[in-house]
């Protein structure tokens, strides 16, 4: 990348202008490319024209909280990663926020060296690397990097960019029990204070979808007081 091209084209949004231009400016001069929004009908209509690396979304809209906001940009094929901005600082919050496709949180007040940390985290993390095979194949379910796309069988699986990641650690990993920690450090990056229940969320909203077919077998099993594992044919 040369000195002139920014590091990426991030999506600002919040209601309150002192934060919305303090966020933009430091984006700014940090080497961000910014787009600004002041609801979330501005959000979507952002997203739509500019077609973002990332967005860092407040939850408190004036209109529509950022968790509508997020679904509707899921909902309409955007998977740019989320970085939710708030004054909440509770688990649940957390959880919904990951749950409907977002990928890190930074609680109000911030300090704005965290979240360009957190942003480029994210986008390190997110953004496929030029040595990664784009297509992984585990039995009869397959995971296309460059689509975005799962499929087990003839059936396309409909995942949020945070299941999608933990899916594809699981399938990097076949037969290898991870532990709780183990994933929340691979996929999240950090561990939350050592909330695991965000793990066993994840886990559970995966098997609903990878394994909802009745009559194929279970791939995501859990190995009791230790983890869980993608388990293959041959090891079942």
């Amino acid at each position: 990348m040369n000195n002139n091209e920014p590091e990426a084209r991030l999506l600002v949004v919040d209601d309150e202008p002192n934060i919305r231009e303090l966020l933009s400016t430091s984006l700014r001069f940090a080497g961000f490319n910014v787009v600004a929004a002041g609801n979330g009908r501005e959000a979507l209509a952002a997203a739509e024209e500019h077609n973002p690396d990332l967005a860092v979304l407040d939850v408190m809209l004036p209109d529509m909280d950022g968790f509508t906001v997020t679904r509707r940009l899921r909902a309409a094929g955007k998977h740019f990663p989320v970085l939710f901005l708030t004054a909440r600082d509770d688990t649940d919050d957390k959880v919904t926020g990951l749950t409907v496709g977002g990928d890190d949180y930074v609680t109000k007040p911030f300090s704005l060296d965290e979240v360009v940390a957190r942003i480029r985290a994210v986008l390190r993390r997110t953004r496929p690397r030029e040595d990664d095979d784009a297509i992984i194949q585990v039995d009869d379910l397959e995971l296309d990097d460059d689509a975005h796309e799962v499929r087990r069988g003839h059936h396309t699986i409909e995942l949020s960019p945070t299941e999608f990641k933990l899916l594809r650690y699981l399938m990097l990993n076949p037969n290898r029990v991870l532990s709780k920690t183990q994933i929340l450090d691979h996929v999240w990056e950090y561990d939350f204070n050592g909330d695991a229940s965000i793990v066993e969320s994840y886990i559970s909203y995966l098997r609903r979808k990878v394994d909802l077919d009745p009559s194929l077998p279970a791939l995501i099993q859990t190995k009791r007081g230790v983890g869980y594992v993608l388990r293959t044919s041959e090891k079942r």
